[in-house]
C-alpha cells in the first residue's frame, strides 16, 4: 500500500462537492493512510459525520470542545499529527479565512497550527472563482507555500459552465502521492546546515553576538528532511529546536566551535549550506572575571574568526555542492557576487536588513538567488518555508543538471 503509514488531515468545507469527500476518504483508506477528517459547520448540510467516520474510521472533528463531554479536541495536536493536510472541497468563505488568517472555527485554527504541507483543492461557482476577490486570496495561499490543485471545469450546480468544480478524488489523491512520495534527489543525501548565531565571550557574562534566530536555516533543515535526505544541524544559541526525526542536531556556542563541528561533519556530506549568521570576530583575550565598570573607557582586542564557508569552500570536493547566504545592510549585489566566487559556493541567497519584512527574527524573508552560470532570481516577500523550498527546488535542479552531464560523459 503506497500511502501506508502516511497520517491524512482532511477538512470538508460546505458545498454540493462534499460528498465527494467520501470517495476521497476510501481511496486514502485502501492505500494504507490514517484518515482523520475535520467538517465545517456548513459541510454538516451535505454530507454527514457518519458517512466519514465510518469511511476513514475515525472520529469526526466539528468543533473545539465536545459539547457533551467537554472533552477538547487540540488544534495543535492534529495540526502537528499530520504528514498532510487537504482540505477538499475548500469554499470561497474558508479560503478567505485562511488568506487572512482567521481562526474563528476548527478547521481554520487547525490549519494554522499545521507544520506539514497543505494541499487545497477550491470548489465553487465560476463567477466567484473568477472573482478578483478570491483570486487574490489563492494568490496570498499559494504564497505562503500551500499547493492549490485547479478546479475542473464542466457542469456547476448553478447550472452555468466552467471552472469551478472540485478536482475528482483520484486526481487529489494522484497529488497526495507526488507529495508525500516525491521523487527528490536529495532522498538518503547527506546535507550539513550551519544556522544561527554564534556568540563569542567577552567574559563570562557578555559576549560579541547578532540578532539571527536561526529560523532560515531550520527552515531548510526541515524542508531537507521532508525530501528524505539525513541532516546535521550545526545550531548556534538558538530557542529553536529540530522536530524532525531525520535531522540531527549539533549544538554549538562560538565561532570556532561551529567551524570545527562543520569540518568535522562536512567530510561525509553531499551538501553543505552555510545559513549561520557567525561572528566575524571574537575577543582575543575573553577575561575570566566581570568586567567591572571602573573605567572611563575600555577598549577589547578583537581578532578574526575562521571563514566557514571560505575554508570549506577551498577543500570542497567535485560530487559536493555548497551553498552559501549574505545578509548586508545596503544592495549588496556586488559583495554577494564576490563570496559567490572566494567561497567556491555553486549559489549564494542574498537578503537585506533594508526591507523591514527580511532579515533576523522574522518569519518572512526576500532574497536574490544568484548563480555561478544562470540568470538570478528574485523573489518577493515570502515565508521563510516556502524560501527554504524555492533554495531546494534549485539545488535539485542543478544536482540533476551535473547528473545528466555526467552520464553523458
Amino acid at each position: 500500500m503506497p500511502l501506508s503509514g502516511k497520517r491524512i488531515l482532511l477538512g470538508v468545507c460546505g458545498g454540493i462537492a462534499a460528498y465527494k469527500a467520501a470517495v476521497l476518504i476510501r481511496l486514502l483508506v485502501k492505500s494504507g493512510a490514517e484518515v482523520k477528517v475535520i467538517m465545517t459547520a456548513s459541510a454538516l448540510d451535505f454530507i454527514t459525520p457518519l458517512t466519514l467516520s465510518t469511511l476513514s474510521r475515525n472520529p469526526v472533528f466539528l468543533d473545539f470542545f465536545n459539547k457533551n463531554t467537554g472533552e477538547w479536541n487540540n488544534h495543535v495536536e492534529l495540526g502537528n499529527w499530520a504528514d498532510l493536510m487537504i482540505i477538499a472541497p475548500l469554499s470561497a468563505n474558508t479560503l478567505a479565512k485562511m488568506a487572512n488568517g482567521q481562526s474563528d472555527n476548527l478547521l481554520c485554527c487547525t490549519y494554522l497550527s499545521c507544520t506539514c504541507p497543505v494541499l487545497l483543492a477550491p470548489a465553487m461557482d465560476l463567477d466567484m472563482y473568477q472573482h478578483p476577490s478570491v483570486q487574490k486570496n489563492l494568490d496570498n495561499l499559494r504564497r505562503v507555500g500551500n499547493s492549490i490543485m485547479e478546479p475542473g471545469s464542466g457542469e456547476l450546480a448553478s447550472g452555468l459552465i466552467g471552472q469551478g468544480r472540485m478536482p475528482e478524488p483520484e486526481e487529489i489523491w494522484e497529488r497526495v502521492r507526488e507529495i508525500l512520495l516525491p521523487q527528490s534527489l536529495l532522498l538518503n543525501k547527506k546535507i550539513l546546515i550551519t544556522a544561527g548565531p554564534t556568540q563569542e565571550a567577552i567574559d563570562p557574562v557578555r559576549y560579541i553576538s547578532n540578532h539571527s534566530s536561526g529560523k532560515m536555516g531550520l527552515s531548510i533543515a526541515n524542508e531537507a528532511a521532508r525530501r528524505g535526505a539525513q541532516v546535521t544541524l550545526v545550531l548556534g544559541p538558538t530557542a529553536l529546536n529540530a522536530a524532525h526525526p531525520a535531522i540531527k542536531p549539533v549544538n554549538v556556542t562560538s565561532a570556532e566551535e561551529m567551524y570545527l563541528a562543520a569540518a568535522d561533519h562536512h567530510k561525509q556530506a553531499d551538501v553543505a549550506i552555510f545559513s549561520a549568521a557567525v561572528a566575524d570576530y571574537r575577543p582575543e583575550k575573553p577575561a575570566a572575571e566581570k568586567i567591572k565598570k571602573d573605567q572611563a573607557n575600555y577598549t577589547i582586542p578583537l581578532v578574526k574568526n575562521p571563514d566557514i564557508a571560505q575554508s570549506l569552500g577551498a577543500i570542497k570536493r567535485p560530487n559536493q555542492y555548497h551553498i552559501g547566504f549574505a545578509l548586508e545592510t545596503d544592495e549588496g549585489y556586488g559583495s554577494a557576487k564576490k563570496k559567490l566566487k572566494s567561497k567556491n559556493l555553486d549559489f549564494i541567497v542574498l537578503n537585506s536588513l533594508l526591507d523591514p519584512e527580511a532579515g533576523f527574527q522574522k518569519d518572512t524573508n526576500k532574497a536574490t538567488l544568484i548563480f555561478k552560470s544562470k540568470e538570478e532570481i528574485k523573489t518577493p516577500v515570502i515565508t521563510k518555508e516556502a524560501l527554504a523550498k524555492i533554495i531546494l527546488d534549485h539545488l535539485e535542479s542543478l544536482m540533476g543538471t551535473t547528473e545528466t552531464t555526467s552520464n553523458r560523459l
